[in-house]
């Protein structure tokens, strides 16, 4: 929101400037003027008494010799001069004597007058000789009149002059009286008046002007650049700056204002692509607390199965280890006979060591699935374990006609471990990868062992006809299997996983496809598990 005219900064400085300059300038001219006119007044004065001083004088010997023609010629002479009005001479009796005025000789002035007033405080006080101004203002034809009253003393030539009938105790003779013309002074007090008033006017014009324009180009433009700035950052265009260079302070205010807008900018891009990914982050959170869900499930039925299956595997191994006994026996009596006969029986009772065989194979399977005694891990070379356990299974490679690749990145990789349940799970993959191909002239595994981020990174690759989407979920859950039920126990991979999940690593399917299946298995190079009877770093 703009501010109106009346409210900006500038404006009031101007404002506020131009009425101080006014008050200034006004209080200058007032002293001024009345310094001017004080000065011309004095001036004035300092004139009138000059030219008393010149009459006074001049006079001087026409009044010891008692000429009053010369007297009385001489003031109308000088009345003529240029500012004189009148010229009169009292005797000390307040009667004119002498006049430029020939009405006025004779009579006697009020000593109450004007004319008196300066050396008289009263009307019947002696006159004060010695006073300080005998000079009177007042108005006479409609303009001022100075009036100047020059005492005539009683000096030594008066008193004792043959014609004059002074006392020499007498301090005055009488008195000069000139009336001087302040039309001049009053005209040249009004002109130097209004040139000081019309100077001072132009003055503050000329000044309020330049402040008004020094405001506008250092003040308001920068200010107008902040009102659009702030007005540009509230209708969301975080990018926009304000140019404003110097070192002032509107300089380092539109600094911070732009860090300012860049940080918000920043904020607000995060905030924006915090925003338009928080879907994707919220199912890749689901969908991690799914697979942690379904580990925790997975970890609870091979805990419950495991329990289980141990009671079950030792109450079903003798009784199994009879029935394989014995009809082996019997197969062996039956064929020391020697009966064509027989060859039926014989053959029955072959069945029935297989069957048995292959149950004590799956007893065997569950003990090694609920095994929870202590175990001691160790440090241990991880690629002496694969070579041993490739080497317990290669006759399984010949067999079936598969090519193993070894790509081990590093030359020694030690890590903590149960090296029998390393070389465990090792076999019981690679029979699975073997078993993958089952049915084709041939195939190749790779085995790749690197190393990344403290762990130990096993890929184990086979050219089987991978997994199907709907199996894959289950692929670690005990007895699932996708065999013939008279090939797998559905066992493998539920203990390949418990092992690797003992040894608080992580085993999934990296890619699978017609084309074949990787498994990668992940190995921390140190951690700390805690077993039943020990805890081992």
């Amino acid at each position: 929101m703009k501010a109106k005219i009346y409210n900006k900064l500038s404006i009031k400085l101007v404002i506020i400037t131009s009425l101080v300059l006014i008050a200034a300038l006004s209080i200058h001219t007032y002293l001024t003027i009345g310094f001017f006119r004080d000065n011309l007044i004095n001036i004035s004065k300092e004139g009138a008494f000059a030219t008393s001083e010149i009459i006074k004088r001049t006079t001087r010997y026409s009044m010891l010799l008692n000429r009053r023609e010369d007297l009385t010629q001489t003031t109308r002479t000088l009345k003529n001069e240029p500012g004189i009005i009148k010229i009169r001479i009292y005797n000390k009796m307040g009667i004119i004597s002498y006049s430029s005025d020939s009405t006025e000789i004779g009579m006697k002035i009020d000593k109450s007058s004007e004319a008196c007033i300066g050396c008289h405080s009263t009307p019947d006080t002696k006159p004060r000789v010695n006073a300080q101004d005998y000079t009177r203002m007042f108005t006479m034809d409609n303009q001022r009149v100075l009036g100047l009253i020059n005492p005539i003393q009683n000096e030594p030539d008066c008193y004792t002059a043959s014609c004059h009938a002074h006392k020499s105790s007498e301090e005055l003779v009488g008195v000069l009286d000139v009336l001087v013309s302040m039309k001049n002074a009053d005209e040249t007090i009004s002109i130097g008046t209004r040139n000081i008033i019309f100077n001072s006017v132009i003055i503050t014009i000329l000044i309020s002007g330049l402040s008004g324009i020094f405001i506008f180009i250092l003040v308001n433009k920068p200010l107008n650049k902040f009102e659009k700035a702030i007005d540009e950052l509230g209708k969301g265009n975080l990018d926009y700056r304000v140019h404003v260079k110097g070192r002032n302070e509107f300089g380092v205010i539109a600094y911070q204002f732009n860090d300012m807008s860049e940080k918000l900018s920043r904020a607000y891009q995060e905030i924006k692509d915090w925003s338009d990914t928080l879907n994707e982050k919220v199912e890749e959170k689901t969908r991690e607390l799914r697979n942690i869900y379904d580990q925790i499930i997975q970890i609870e039925k091979l805990t419950s199965l495991g329990k289980l299956s141990a009671t079950v595997a030792h109450e079903l191994n003798n009784p199994l280890e009879g029935i394989l006994t014995f009809s082996k026996l019997i197969s062996k009596k039956l064929k020391g006979e020697n009966n064509e006969n027989y060859a039926k029986l014989i053959h029955y009772t072959q069945m029935i060591s297989d069957e048995a065989s292959r149950c004590g194979k799956i007893v065997k399977d569950l003990l090694l699935f609920s095994h929870t005694d202590s175990e001691q891990f160790i440090a241990t070379d991880l690629i002496s374990l694969l070579d041993k356990s490739i080497s317990l299974i290669n006759h399984h490679f010949e067999i079936n006609n598969v090519k193993l690749e070894k790509i081990f990145d590093v030359d020694v990789l030690n890590i903590k471990c149960n090296p029998q349940k390393i070389q465990q799970m090792m076999i019981s993959i690679l029979i699975n990868a073997i078993e993958s191909m089952s049915g084709r002239s041939g195939g190749k595994i790779t085995i790749r062992l690197t190393k990344e981020d403290y762990k130990a990174i096993i890929r184990i690759s086979d050219c089987g006809s991978g997994i199907s989407e709907k199996d894959l979920p289950y692929i670690f859950e005990p007895f699932y299997t996708t065999k013939e039920m008279s090939r797998g126990t559905g066992l493998g991979l539920s203990i390949v996983y418990g092992i690797v999940n003992q040894h608080k690593g992580k085993i999934e399917v990296e890619e699978t496809s017609v084309k074949g299946t990787t498994f990668k298995i992940s190995l921390p190079l140190n951690f700390k598990i805690n077993l039943k009877n020990e805890t081992n770093t």
